[in-house]
């Protein structure tokens, strides 16, 4: 039987905007279980982006615990309502937010919004108040006062898209050569090592990435490539190397390590159809959109996990493709008008309170000389 759940949410700011947070409980709907909780600080921002981070902090929280069903209760009428289909959402800045709840809605299958009173939605009103209060600096939660200090050694915020909070920003290296980026065949899962000139690229590649400030952690993608790429930058910025399953290539299935040639000779009509459809998947293998919807899941737990800092991503063409895609709210198109080179860093910031931001793309001048 599936688990129907009910969500309490809030959140709020000291200013509006100001020192803001969200606060999240999730409880079994039928025996009022404590199932999870949720909290954080937004740096700066308004009581709207807040109560939007409390619903989704919750939804989120559902999901990990299994759940198919839920009641979401919030004392925003607004947020209740926009997100019934009652409203419609006239804020730019919270359409993203908005819309990334609407997919943590589908993901659970069954999501009711209910406005309750603030005095019902206690639990969740005291974890927001507890996360503004660091965020402000109160001395009774050090930790979060702590996590709220870290915020200026991001990137600032750019306040012509209507952000004013920190982001979290995203370094996305692509790994370094291996035999078969020489040979120019698909190397989705193959457990390939870096050849002697793809070491040199990773290492160029922690030269340049060893005095960038505010890193809190490299996360890699478990291939050996990533992981080989990975543990140099870890190395050089003295951070812990985390490895996510969720960032390694696209499964190319029967095409593992044919070329293009060879592949578009032994499928001929599979192939032309996956170069222009990305619901489409090798023999075997994984399709464009099962890689999109995998990748947005890390995004969203690195954003969850570290906030407003710094995180270097190593990992695939298509995976970091996918993370471009999503801070530029572009089409499938955009998989086949990027170009990543090996070793290539590429930068996107997602905001709390407005939209995504992409600042470099496929940039290769550490690897001058290599």
């Amino acid at each position: 039987m599936s688990r129907r759940v009910i969500i309490e949410a809030d959140g709020g700011s000291r200013g509006n905007p100001g020192p803001a947070g969200y606060g999240a409980v999730v409880r079994d709907a039928e025996t009022g279980e404590l199932l999870a909780e949720a909290s954080g600080g937004l740096g700066r921002t308004t009581n709207n982006v807040a109560e939007y981070a409390g619903l989704i902090a919750g939804l989120r929280a559902a999901i990990k615990e299994g759940a198919r069903s839920a009641e979401a209760r919030l004392d925003s009428k607004l947020v209740v309502e926009q997100m019934s289909g009652r409203w419609q959402i006239k804020q730019p800045h919270l359409r993203p937010l908005a819309r990334e709840a609407a997919e943590l809605a589908r993901q659970l299958g069954d999501v009711r919004y209910t406005w309750v009173p603030r005095a019902r939605n206690a639990h969740a009103d005291r974890l927001a108040n507890e996360a503004m209060d660091a965020q402000a600096d109160v001395t009774r939660h050090p930790a979060a006062a702590t996590a709220a200090h870290r915020e200026p050694r991001s990137a600032a915020p750019v306040p012509w898209t209507g952000a004013t909070s920190s982001p979290t920003r995203l370094l996305l290296l692509r790994h370094g050569q291996t035999e078969h980026s020489v040979q120019h065949r698909y190397s989705g899962r193959a457990q390939l090592a870096l050849t002697e000139l793809g070491q040199r690229q990773a290492a160029a590649a922690a030269a340049r990435l060893a005095s960038t400030d505010g890193v809190t952690a490299v996360v890699s993608s478990p291939l050996p490539r990533a992981h080989q790429t990975a543990q140099p930058v870890a190395d050089a910025l003295g951070v812990p190397l985390n490895v996510h399953e969720g960032l390694i290539e696209a499964d190319y299935g029967a095409w593992e390590g044919l070329t293009f040639a060879e592949a578009r000779t032994r499928d001929p009509d599979l192939h032309a159809r996956w170069l222009t459809d990305t619901s489409v998947a090798p023999p075997d293998g994984e399709s464009k959109d099962a890689v999109h919807h995998r990748v947005r899941r890390v995004r969203d737990q690195l954003i969850t996990e570290h906030g407003a800092a710094t995180v270097i991503v190593v990992s695939h063409v298509t995976p970091i493709k996918a993370l471009l895609r999503m801070a530029l709210d572009a089409g499938p198109s955009l998989l086949h008008r990027v170009h990543l080179d090996l070793a290539s860093l590429s930068v996107a910031e997602f905001y709390p309170d407005g939209p995504a931001l992409v600042r470099l793309v496929n940039d290769t001048s550490h690897l001058a000389n290599r």
